[in-house]
């Protein structure tokens, strides 16, 4: 009897070891699945801050075209439209996603957005998955400025001391000529939000 004892537990060795090492081997596959999914993660978060920081910059350089042009209504549409010739924002895309250890290839997208695709300085680093070592992860995202206030203009015979209400998503503002120090905020004016759907996997 000790023998047989014995001898199942010299067939049941290479077995245990097999099973061990099969283990570490899922967990190691797990580990490098997770450092390459981290790494993803760091680019969204570079493409959307990028983004984001070049709507903003855009947004601000058209509230201040409005500040500029408030006493001439006839053209506050053309700037909720953005279409008025104000610098290119991607200078703080790049800037925020080198803050973010990453690059950023940027372009406008249409006149009110702009799409940013970042990829990670970073490599995802040694993994037992073959390749990795030297792979940096892409992601791209798209941001969107959106003006928030709608107005009509007066009638003609209403006088040139006139300036139209703006409403603003359920915010009034009336201006008044005599009156310019009460005005709204960038952030009243226009919306700045990262597109539905456009964060995408590359």
């Amino acid at each position: 009897m000790p023998l047989r004892v014995n001898g199942d537990a010299g067939q049941a060795f290479p077995i245990y070891i097999t099973v061990v090492g099969g283990l570490l081997l899922l967990a190691f596959a797990y580990f490098a699945v997770g450092q390459a999914a981290v790494t993803r993660s760091e680019a969204q978060t570079a493409a959307d801050a990028a983004a984001l920081a070049a709507a903003l910059e855009t947004r601000d350089q058209l509230a201040d075209q409005w500040l500029e042009n408030v006493l001439e209504p006839d053209s506050w549409q053309d700037i909720f439209d953005g279409e008025v010739p104000v610098p290119d924002g991607c200078w703080r895309a790049q800037e925020l996603a080198a803050r973010n250890d990453a690059s950023a290839d940027c372009e406008q997208d249409g006149l009110l957005g702009y799409t940013v695709v970042a990829e990670t300085n970073e490599a995802v680093g040694d993994t037992i998955v073959p390749g990795t070592e030297d792979q940096k992860a892409m992601e791209s995202a798209t941001a969107v400025i959106e003006a928030r206030c709608t107005f009509e203009l007066p009638a003609e015979d209403a006088g040139e001391d006139v300036l139209p209400a703006l409403s603003c998503k359920g915010e009034e503002w009336g201006l008044s000529p005599d009156d310019l120090n009460d005005l709204p905020k960038a952030e009243d004016l226009f919306d700045v939000h990262l597109a539905d759907g456009q964060a995408n996997d590359e």
